[in-house]
């Protein structure tokens, strides 16, 4: 009986720090709020700053800020990521996922659009090349929630709890010329800065890690 029940005891011990460290509701911060620690830039440092609690990105030459932090160690999977966004007017920025460093242009991963006014189709919560949206949901100098959940073959895009895209990449997905890489597989995230025009701000920036199938 004895016996039985130290076995009890422990599943017990066991489930709960499985609830603590492993459940899927369990949401780790990317950004400290006050510092760039954890991330990278992959070029011009100089674009990208703290205002307002945020990772401002822009005013500079184009270029990614990468994180490679400890969560997941930096290597991302299934997961899901939410931050509040805002775009001041004429911007244009992107979230990168399943990427990897590099300079200029990031070839690897997909991007989730930002652009509300600024003069390009692919408006905010657009896939960027694999599923446009033309109209900007948010506007701006406005903060709102930007979601973006992957799991398996399923990327789903939500702006302020509402999906916005939802795709399910092909066994043979069609890439035109120089996205022949945006697929899903694992990797880095990252934000850009666009252009010396543009600024985008990030803030409360967190993953939630999901198990695979």
């Amino acid at each position: 009986m004895k016996s039985r029940l130290v076995v009890l005891a422990t599943w017990i011990v066991f489930m709960s720090l499985h609830n603590i460290c492993g459940a899927e509701d369990t949401w780790h911060d990317l950004f400290d709020g006050k510092s760039l620690e954890g991330w990278r830039a992959t070029a011009h440092p100089e674009s990208f700053n703290i205002h307002e609690n945020a990772i401002a990105a822009g005013g500079g030459p184009m270029a990614h800020l990468v994180y490679v932090g400890p969560i997941s160690n930096h290597d991302f999977k299934n997961f899901e990521l939410k931050m509040d966004v805002k775009a001041l007017p004429g911007s244009n920025g992107g979230v990168f996922f399943h990427t990897e460093s590099q300079e200029g242009a990031l070839k690897k991963g997909y991007e989730a659009q930002i652009c509300d006014t600024y003069p390009d189709k692919r408006k905010t919560g657009s896939l960027v090349d694999v599923q446009d949206i033309d109209q900007s949901p948010v506007a701006d100098g406005t903060w709102f929630e930007y979601s973006i959940r992957v799991h398996e073959k399923q990327i789903t895009i939500s702006i302020n709890g509402k999906p916005i895209v939802e795709y399910e990449e092909p066994a043979e997905p069609k890439r035109k010329k120089g996205r022949e890489r945006r697929l899903l597989s694992h990797g880095q995230i990252a934000l850009q800065a666009h252009d010396p025009k543009s600024m985008v701000l990030y803030k409360n920036i967190q993953i939630k890690l999901l198990d695979s199938k």
